[in-house]
């Protein structure tokens, strides 16, 4: 049985985020930083990002999650297209998700030379809101709420908690990336399938 991209993805993860952990200079220089893109023109940030945490929690809590998402969408995506498309699909919505995702913060900090940031939260965000869109009547349990939310309800929940965080401005949680990479997930499932939007909100209303 042939390992899954969502496993592959994670083992990567794991293993460049141990290493960043001991490595300072590896994550300083593996972090987004939207002045360094745009003075020094290190794009490779846009990317290296999501491969590296801050810390052991920041990692499982993303990964955790992409497991329970990525693994569920992954295989969607194989049954309806096949193995070579599925996985095309499934790969460019998780690294274009985790692009986008740094788009707000770029635009607002690429004068900021003290902004940095790491992790997959972005690339996570596009695969839980692809699945939820896909799945609009699973029901999703959270951890510090552990209490069945049907997709539909949880979905503009969550994004509307993102919105309130972000305006809050109380933590260094990257909540505009969040947002970025959930709006990715939408825009990218609609174009998929744009039926699913529709049953989606059918179900909200």
């Amino acid at each position: 049985m042939l390992i899954s991209t969502t496993f592959i993805i994670i083992i990567v993860t794991c293993v460049l985020s141990f290493k960043a952990f001991k490595d300072s200079k590896m994550s300083a220089d593996w972090s987004l930083s939207p002045y360094s893109v745009k003075h020094y023109h290190n794009y490779s940030r846009l990317f290296t990002y999501m491969f590296i945490h801050a810390d052991l929690p920041h990692l499982l809590f993303n990964m955790l999650s992409f497991y329970m998402f990525g693994g569920m969408l992954e295989n969607q995506f194989i049954s309806l297209w096949g193995g070579i498309l599925g996985e095309f699909n499934f790969l460019i919505l998780y690294f274009i998700g985790g692009l986008f995702a740094t788009a707000w913060p770029y635009f607002r900090n690429f004068d900021n030379p003290s902004y940095i940031s790491v992790g997959a939260s972005g690339a996570v965000s596009a695969i839980i809101f692809s699945a939820l869109l896909w799945n609009p009547t699973m029901t999703v349990g959270l951890i510090f709420l552990p209490i069945p939310i049907p997709a539909y309800i949880f979905g503009p929940l969550y994004l509307a908690f993102e919105y309130w965080a972000f305006k809050r401005n109380k933590s260094n949680i990257a909540h505009d990336a969040h947002i970025g990479g959930a709006l990715f997930g939408i825009l990218f499932t609609l174009l998929l399938n744009v039926e699913k939007g529709g049953e989606f909100i059918h179900l909200i209303f």
